[in-house]
């Protein structure tokens, strides 16, 4: 068996080998690396995602406490345990959201039914509230508290208005015909004394 070399021999020569050797120091310097550059970016992280100043150092912490050799697990705790938007994004949407209200809120509702009108119109038509009034001037609408117009200066006649216009007026009880009975016939009821 002298043909055979010695696995030890073998190992500790590998290992002997200079370009080995700056192979394995520069994975090792590489993976710390990774670990301690994991760290720092957790901690960035926990920044942008919470006002709380503690955080981000357990965030870290976390990373560094699981040792080079199973700082991934942590990292992948970290991922699912760590808020789903950052501040900005918070804030981003807050302001998407306040614009659309502030867009809502931008179409006009009846001031009677708030029933939604649109801004040309001059009559609600749900309630017939009086929404606009027409300058005679410019014939452009003006709202029904203005006293001057402010396209051309006009003053607004000041006559007093009915809030709503007056809905048909149902016949009164007397001149309606009832089933049965021609108009302004006396119900049999009325002749017994």
């Amino acid at each position: 068996m002298e043909g055979l070399p010695d696995p030890g021999q073998i190992w500790s020569d590998f290992t002997s080998n200079p370009v080995v050797q700056l192979a394995a120091t520069l994975i090792v310097v590489y993976v710390v690396m990774l670990w301690l550059g994991t760290a720092y970016w957790a901690f960035r992280d926990m920044q942008a995602r919470t006002e709380n100043p503690i955080l981000p150092y357990f965030a870290s912490a976390l990373i560094i406490f699981f040792t080079p050799l199973v700082f991934l697990f942590a990292w992948l705790m970290y991922i699912i345990i760590r808020p789903r938007e950052t501040m900005a994004e918070v804030y981003e949407r807050s302001l998407a959201e306040e614009s659309l209200l502030a867009e809502m809120e931008k179409h006009r509702n009846c001031p009677t039914c708030r029933a939604r009108v649109s801004e040309d119109w001059i009559v609600c038509p749900n309630c017939r509230t009086r929404l606009h009034r027409i300058c005679p001037a410019c014939q452009r609408l003006t709202e029904p508290s203005w006293s001057i117009c402010a396209f051309c200066g006009t003053d607004l006649p000041t006559r007093a208005r009915p809030a709503a216009v007056p809905a048909p007026a149902a016949a009164p009880a007397a001149d309606r015909p009832e089933f049965g009975h021609e108009k302004g016939a006396v119900p049999q009821a009325a002749h017994n004394p």
